[in-house]
């Protein structure tokens, strides 16, 4: 029997009903393969801001670097987003464990299901086959360049900038990532850039050109952003597994969610450096965000985050059978027609949050 120490942050709008459904999938996972998971949950983003004063405390930061994975909801609340001037941001807490944890790569498996193609708003002959997976570098580029401030110029004019700034190992460790999951799939690396204009692009494909001799097995192509934009949209088939900064990678993966029909069906990881063991102290969270529109409702999607905690299962606590028992009794619950209101056609019954996360739980294992 394995004990694993669970850090859970629900966070923000959806993020507390979807985290309780990856909570109860742990704790299905645990009985019936005989592990213990310790879970201890924390406020973050603006749930720690109304009661701490800040997006995440150090005891929080302190509570992840002690435990094997991070289960995150989401941040984010349109009483923050609409005040510009504010200075503490639900944001800040995921942009700081990600630093604080050394959270460099995060991967975005994109695959669309054959029961769910009519959900997408392409047409099904575009996205069927459609399986490729995005990694974005997280704890570079603009969202942590210096300088990043604020300022007045000598006329008494408003200014701001971000700093876009990349070193070669960061760009390299990202490209040796890319390069060795490619190799344990089709065998196509596409790196995203854009080397037509930036300066830190050109280093970036410079880098990952010199990286792809050491991989002779492993196609490379490189696109510029514009044109990945445009690929993901038009023939998305193509795409093995992705590299990525930190920025076009944000933009990117979200357009790509759009493949699956909706926000609701994505996981990610954001992984550090792997142990010998091959795992890695990870944070897992939907990509679907806060969505504060539909929050205490009963109707959000939890399918993304069960994704989300086969990924942690599989990542960092090196359980491959139990992260694929999750995921089947995830499929087997689309394949038979389940749906959530996000995915259901008109007409169709849509289950609520704990229906859905009932009907995949009784899935388990069988």
């Amino acid at each position: 029997m394995a004990t694993f120490k669970i850090l859970a942050l629900p966070g923000d709008g959806i993020g507390p009903e979807v985290t309780a459904e990856g909570i109860r999938a742990l704790q299905a996972i645990g009985e019936r393969f005989e592990h213990v998971f310790d879970i201890r949950e924390e406020p973050v983003g603006g749930a720690a801001i109304d009661r701490y004063g800040v997006a995440i405390t150090d005891e929080t930061i302190a509570a992840a670097q002690a435990s094997d994975a991070v289960l995150w909801g989401a941040v984010g609340l349109p009483k923050f987003d609409n005040d510009p001037n504010a200075k503490v941001r639900p944001e800040q807490g995921l942009l700081r464990i990600r630093k604080e944890l050394g959270l460099w790569a995060n991967l975005r498996p994109v695959k669309v299901d054959p029961a769910l193609a009519d959900a997408s708003t392409l047409k099904r002959e575009v996205i069927e086959g459609v399986d490729f997976v995005v990694i974005r570098e997280l704890t570079g580029g603009l969202y942590f360049g210096q300088p990043a401030e604020r300022r007045t110029t000598a006329s008494g004019r408003r200014a701001a900038v971000n700093t876009m700034a990349y070193d070669e190992d960061e760009i390299a460790r990202m490209a040796h990532l890319g390069f060795r999951l490619a190799r344990a799939r089709r065998g196509k690396l596409t790196s995203v850039d854009k080397a037509n204009v930036l300066v830190v692009s050109q280093l970036w494909r410079e880098v990952v050109t010199e990286v792809s001799k050491e991989y002779p097995d492993v196609q490379l192509e490189h696109l510029i952003v514009d044109a990945a934009s445009m690929h993901l949209i038009r023939r998305p088939r193509d795409f093995d597994v992705v590299i990525t900064e930190n920025m076009f990678g944000d933009i990117l993966t979200d357009e790509a969610s759009m493949l699956t029909g909706s926000l609701g069906m994505l996981p990610s990881a954001s992984l550090s450096d792997m142990t010998e063991a091959g795992t890695s102290r990870g944070l897992f969270e939907p990509i679907h965000g806060s969505a504060p529109d539909i929050a205490g409702k009963g109707v959000a999607n939890p399918l993304a985050m069960f994704l989300c905690t086969a990924m942690l299962l599989r990542h960092s606590c090196g359980l491959e059978e139990e992260a694929r028992a999750l995921e089947a009794a995830v499929a087997s619950a689309v394949n038979e027609g389940l749906r959530t209101p996000d995915i259901a056609k008109p007409g169709e019954r849509a289950l609520s949050t704990r229906e859905m996360a009932d009907a995949v739980l009784g899935r388990i294992g069988k």
